[in-house]
């Protein structure tokens, strides 16, 4: 008899009757074959041919021959759920993720799960890549890119910059997305091979159209001993485990030739996914770069949203002072190496001997004098009398306490640029950055003050007790008012900014530094208004003149305004102003 197995039906069948079961579970008898159709597990008897359905777990017998469906993983990267969490939150974040992903499935099968394998392949500390055995079939193309993306050197270099970081992993990502288009479509054959071959070990047509009854008839039918065999079932049942043996063939010759067609494919899927690493490694450690540069710290990154991160990385590359990002880095090195040459409670460098009784400097032959009981007086008489040999050091005392108040000319003549191609508003800019640096590790205010006419000034204000905040800080760079030059309006505004700290907080001796490349001439009033203002509140002026040596000769306006002034010339030179950041 022909029966089919279904799952709302149950059916007990008496000794010597035949029952073929099509739900996708087989048992065997004496012949030793059999065909699970729908449900994919198998048991295969003395001679051993099975053949997976869907389900794709097969156990073989004796003389067994096992062709696996579509139940291996669909990741090739092993990963937790707090992996699949963060590849999650960081897609639903990123725009340009999703729409990577809805392009590539529309085209590749499982372009979605190759992504989230190169995400995790980045973002983790250890990633381990599952064997080609342990995977789905029609994943295979997918395994073989990850393979070769994380066996590659260039991706090794590229994950000093991904490790632990959602967001550089990410835009590693989608650094990447061109070479996975061009990848997918190198294993596009296999692929389709493989997903032919999965839908083969599905089960066969032909036995589905064997099951129905001659009447059109799905349903279960039972025969008692007494009616006999019917000849045509007899036949049917003969033929059931011919056609799941044809369709495991099939499906083997298939898993062979997706196979063959991908190792075809691997030389240019290896070529292509060094190329890729190695530039998306590029552009992950220009970024990283440029944040430094910018003195964004890692912590601030992390703390900020996938999109503010991403609009912060494109304003800093495409501002105005993009180009300059490696002079403004330089810049704030050679300020942080300056400040870490200062050492606490010392006058200076040491430039010979000298008399006195500071016993913190004594030279150590005079200590020898102590070690014989007879000379013990003649040293004492010598310390009281204030000749014994002591080092002799000079140097400059860190005596700012009040805000630092950086000037900067943002006047048309800034534009022009010097050796190198930096312009004089960039090396001012820079400084400028540096100095925020500056007041920010010693605990004090700072105060930018971009000026140009007299009735055009710009203060942006950074208070030591609040963060300086990235985004205030570009504002100040990338600001530029043009126009002609005044030092009146701008030292003005220091002046009154160090006097209503002075009444505030008490402070003093506050810092300014005016950055300019212009001569600019200044009323006697005002200038005995700036030296009443001085005297009251003890501020220090350093005069900076940028391309413009006449500005700062002698006689000059700005040789009368300031304590301490100097020419550059050169912009490339950082160093031109290292003094600064050794005595503000």
């Amino acid at each position: 008899m022909n029966g089919t197995g279904r799952a709302a039906a149950a059916t007990t069948a008496p000794p010597g009757a035949t029952v073929t079961a099509a739900a996708g579970t087989a048992g065997t008898g004496a012949g030793g074959t059999a065909a699970a159709v729908a449900g994919g597990t198998t048991a295969a008897g003395a001679g051993g041919t099975t053949a997976a359905g869907a389900g794709g777990t097969t156990a073989a017998g004796a003389g067994g021959t096992t062709a696996a469906g579509a139940g291996g993983a669909a990741a090739a990267v092993v990963a937790d759920r707090f992996d699949r969490f963060t590849w999650s939150d960081t897609r639903a974040q990123s725009a340009g993720l999703r729409e990577l992903a809805a392009e590539l499935t529309g085209r590749h099968a499982g372009a979605g799960d190759l992504l989230t394998d190169v995400f995790l392949a980045a973002y983790k500390a250890g990633p381990r890549v599952r064997e080609a055995a342990e995977m789905d079939a029609t994943r295979l193309v997918n395994h073989r890119i990850v393979t070769e993306l994380v066996e590659s050197a260039e991706f090794t270099e590229l994950r000093r910059e991904t490790v632990g970081d959602p967001y550089a992993a990410a835009m590693a990502v989608l650094a990447l997305a061109g070479a996975l288009r061009r990848m997918l479509e190198r294993g596009r054959e296999a692929q389709d091979m493989a997903e032919r071959a999965a839908a083969g070990t599905a089960g066969d047509p032909g036995a589905a159209d064997h099951d129905r009854d001659d009447d059109g008839d799905d349903g279960d039918r039972y025969e008692s001993p007494g009616d006999g065999p019917d000849p045509d079932d007899a036949a049917g049942e003969d033929a059931a485990p011919d056609l799941a043996a044809d369709a495991a063939q099939r499906a083997a010759e298939a898993a062979d030739a997706a196979a063959r067609t991908l190792a075809a494919a691997v030389p240019g899927i290896r070529g292509e996914a060094g190329n890729a690493a190695a530039k998306a490694a590029r552009a992950a450690r220009e970024e990283a770069a440029l944040m430094r540069s910018w003195g964004v710290s890692g912590g601030e990154l992390e703390r900020m949203p996938f999109d503010g991160r991403a609009r912060l990385a494109e304003r800093l590359r495409t501002g105005r002072l993009a180009q300059w990002s490696e002079l403004i880095g330089r810049f704030r090195q050679m300020a942080a190496a300056e400040r870490a040459r200062k050492v606490e409670n010392t006058t200076g460098e040491l430039v010979g001997v000298t008399l006195g009784d500071d016993l913190s400097r004594i030279v150590p032959s005079e200590l020898a004098s102590l070690g014989l009981p007879e000379l013990r007086a003649v040293f004492a008489a010598r310390y009281a009398a204030g000749e014994l040999m002591l080092f002799d050091s000079q140097g400059e005392q860190n005596t700012g306490r009040g805000a630092v108040v950086a000037c900067v000319d943002t006047s048309h003549s800034m534009y022009a640029a010097g050796p190198g191609g930096v312009t004089r508003e960039a090396w001012a800019k820079a400084c400028a950055l540096a100095l925020l640096d500056q007041a920010r590790a010693a605990g004090r205010d700072f105060v930018g003050i971009l000026f140009s006419a007299a009735d055009r000034i710009q203060v942006f204000r950074f208070p030591a007790a609040e963060p300086a905040g990235i985004a205030r800080t570009l504002d100040f760079a990338e600001s530029f008012l043009g126009g002609g030059t005044s030092y009146q309006a701008p030292l003005t505004v220091a002046a009154d900014l160090l006097a209503a700290e002075y009444d505030d907080a008490s402070r003093m001796r506050g810092d300014i530094v005016m950055i300019t490349d212009d001569e600019c001439g200044v009323t006697e009033r005002w200038t005995r208004d700036w030296n009443d203002a001085k005297r009251r509140l003890g501020f220090r002026v350093f005069g900076v003149a940028v391309g413009a040596p006449r500005a700062a000769a002698a006689g000059s306006v700005l040789e009368a305004l300031c304590d301490n002034l100097r020419s550059v010339e050169d912009f490339t030179d950082v160093h031109a102003a290292a003094d600064l950041f050794r005595v503000i």
